[in-house]
């Protein structure tokens, strides 16, 4: 088979061409150059790339550098910066396996006659006894990244390929040792590739969108302090409000982005029983009734009940906790899990 694997500069990545190499496929390794800025973290720096590229000459296999760089900016840094604008809290990372990873890369392997397209992620494709195709967790459960490919559907599993998703992070990095990868040692990304980790989330947006400064109110609506700019604050939130130190913890439970008002309460006032999920998608069919919901990458999965909230089509649907939950902040992405917790049924945006 002839595969194209995404190398990132990354020990997954390169692990992961290794296997498809073992395994006997006609492996090509592809860059993917997508930030034009600053950048010392994630998966965009100058070294990432050259990480790959000597990976691919110690394997063996052909090397290709593609420019996305307009995608990325048009489908995830502008998005990015909208959302803050707005009061959301986006997912960069999953923004770019959806736009650009799993969409433009995979039309190019298409278009050069490639029969699939690998990464480096913890994730699993498994198939149905009729056919179909299933995405599964990752092997190793502290490295799992079914969260950030959660939009895959069934045609895109069908020419999508996780080698690495069947072993432990371990393991990843014991077989890069033996045969000498320069990656073997290489520390996982942590963070938004196109955000630096001298200048920061704050300078990068203060750059791009103007900040307002907002007042912080208890739930009684009486003025405890205040913000430089709604845009940095999110639901859940309990440093940098402004407020005077001692007492209770206190949480934000609400931004107003409107009339700049940041709400404050304790612990069990910002719990809730459920909440509104919108733009989902399902791996295959639309599912409801109990699944786990999973709010962020590396969060516990808990009990909630799917229940639709519109007619035939519509993309919003109603999540009621089994029990109350902290509040998830708009923006966030929202996976369903089924009850064994091993397979993904889809996910959305919390609204």
């Amino acid at each position: 088979m002839k595969v194209m694997c995404a190398m990132s500069g990354g020990v997954d990545s390169s692990v992961a061409a290794l296997l498809l190499k073992r395994a006997g496929h006609d492996v090509v390794g592809v860059t993917m150059k997508l930030w034009g800025g600053d950048s010392d973290t994630g998966c965009c720096s100058v070294s990432d790339v050259d990480d790959a590229r000597r990976v691919a000459q110690q394997l063996g296999i052909d090397h290709l550098v593609f420019n996305f760089a307009d995608d990325f900016n048009e489908h995830v840094v502008a998005p990015y910066v909208d959302s803050h604008a707005r009061g959301l809290t986006p997912n960069p990372c999953i923004e770019c396996n959806r736009s650009v990873k799993f969409a433009r890369l995979a039309e190019r392997a298409e278009l050069l006659g490639f029969d699939a397209v690998a990464t480096g992620h913890h994730a699993r494709v498994g198939q149905t006894g009729a056919g179909g195709y299933t995405l599964e967790r990752g092997a190793d459960a502290a490295k799992d990244q079914s969260y950030v490919v959660h939009m895959l559907d069934q045609a895109q599993l069908a020419r999508t390929m996780f080698p690495v998703g069947g072993i432990q992070k371990s393991e990843v990095r014991e077989l890069a040792a033996e045969i000498g990868l320069r990656t073997a040692d290489k520390p996982d990304s942590q963070d938004v590739c196109f955000i630096t980790s001298t200048a920061g989330r704050t300078t990068f947006l203060g750059e791009r969108i103007p900040f307002r400064p907002g007042r912080v109110v208890d739930t009684d609506g009486l003025h405890v302090g205040d913000v430089a700019s709604v845009e940095m604050v999110t639901v859940g939130q309990r440093k940098g409000l402004g407020l005077s130190g001692g007492g209770p913890k206190r949480y934000v439970v609400d931004v107003d982005m409107d009339t700049q008002v940041v709400t404050i309460g304790n612990e069990d006032q910002l719990l809730g029983p459920g909440m509104n999920v919108g733009s989902v998608t399902w791996v295959d069919e639309p599912v409801s009734g109990p699944v786990l919901v999973q709010c962020s990458a590396h969060g516990e999965s808990r009990v909630a009940v799917i229940r639709s909230t519109g007619v035939d089509g519509d993309t919003v649907i109603d999540v009621q906790w089994d029990e109350p939950q902290r509040r998830i902040a708009p923006g966030q992405s929202v996976v369903f899990y089924d009850l064994a917790d091993t397979r993904v049924l889809g996910g959305g945006t919390a609204l």
